[in-house]
């Protein structure tokens, strides 16, 4: 099979959606003879921050001469980077070879996407698997292991038709990576620490909480810092340049965060900008629009190709209650060119819009 018969295969199964449910990615791993009982897993998740986290925990254990591979979503440049032993993405031909041989499998995507990676990894006797959730935890489709040093980071609003409508509903989620017998490092969230704590001693799990610096990136750092203290004290974290994560390519910042805390910590950084935004209407887009569009002289809103995507004039109607000057563009490419016309600053609210964005960019 060649890459873009795999690449077919794929685009197939992302059809099918997100399906609640572990037994399908399960079935798939027992005939895998569950690689991922037999590998050391460092688990991520969180609302904002999991990206980060584990690439810096991933940076340091490399530099500490162990290997490591690195499970990451969603992609930006490359579907095969969400897939990386010290730093290297998956090549088309390995990927090639799982998706062939377990293609027949009634799974989504992901599950299939997460069965590989934990497959991969242990084929090549990695020293560590970082793996960050895909969405929430509990029923996630990576959260397959029995044990794990789980990382909880910020905890905020998003998915909520699939996670619940509070923090403390998507928290509950969240802690459903936290494994018996484990260590679990817990990010500074105050509103729902409780959950965390009260589902550690219900594991018999220990439970190391960050110290809050009040500044998310330092939190950020804290966290990974945390679980490299527990597995080599010489390592030392440092923050990861990640590609759409507030990203400067030239004059133009690159975001893909989509939810109101990442709006509020892009707000922090801009000033009058002129902004390309698309989002997806299955996020809570006023509440983003609220903290990122004031900041904005001029928003030029359009709209990503993706079932789930807002129409354009959905987002632009949305956009006008926090931003005088507000411009539909329905295709991206065109409003992209459109808006650097005008002087574009700023691209942000979903990492589809990033990923057409930096090709063009780069």
């Amino acid at each position: 099979m060649d890459y873009k018969d795999t690449q077919k295969i794929i685009s197939a199964k992302e059809r099918l959606g997100i399906l609640p449910g572990l037994a399908r990615i399960m079935a798939l791993l027992e005939d895998m003879d569950n690689p991922q009982e037999k590998l050391n897993i460092i688990h991520i998740a969180g609302t904002n921050g999991k990206g980060t986290v584990a690439e810096s925990i991933s940076e340091a254990l490399i530099k500490g001469g162990y290997k490591v591979g690195l499970f990451t979503s969603p992609y930006v440049n490359d579907y095969r980077e969400q897939i990386k032993i010290n730093g290297i993405e998956i090549c088309e031909d390995e990927l090639s070879y799982y998706v062939e041989k377990y293609s027949e499998y009634e799974v989504t995507e992901f599950e299939l996407l997460s069965a590989v990676m934990y497959k991969f990894f242990f084929d090549n006797n990695v020293d560590y698997a970082v793996v960050e959730c895909g969405m929430g935890g509990l029923e996630d489709a990576t959260n397959v292991e029995s044990k794990n040093i789980s990382v909880i980071t910020s905890v905020s609003l998003d998915h909520t038709n699939f996670l619940g409508d509070t923090v403390c509903d998507i928290a509950m989620q969240k802690a459903g990576i936290i494994k018996e017998n484990s260590t679990c490092i817990l990010y500074p969230n105050k509103e729902t620490q409780h959950i965390f704590i009260d589902e550690c001693e219900r594991k018999n799990t220990k439970l190391i909480l960050v110290e809050d610096s009040d500044d998310f990136k330092k939190n950020n750092l804290k966290t990974a810092q945390a679980v490299l203290d527990i597995i080599d004290k010489r390592l030392k974290a440092e923050y990861p340049n990640l590609p759409a994560r507030q990203e400067s390519i030239g004059n133009i910042l690159v975001d893909g965060g989509h939810n109101e805390a990442a709006g509020e910590a892009l707000s922090r950084i801009i000033n009058d900008e002129i902004a390309l935004v698309a989002m997806l209407g299955d996020k809570d887009v006023k509440a983003y629009l609220s903290r990122v569009a004031p900041h904005c002289k001029k928003i030029i809103a359009t709209q990503v190709d993706n079932k789930r995507a807002m129409n354009a004039a959905d987002l632009a109607k949305l956009a006008k209650e926090f931003c005088p000057s507000v411009f539909t563009i329905e295709n991206p490419i065109e409003a992209f060119e459109y808006a650097r016309g005008e002087g574009l600053s700023l691209v942000c609210g979903s990492f589809y819009l990033a990923r057409l964005v930096r090709k063009e960019l780069l």
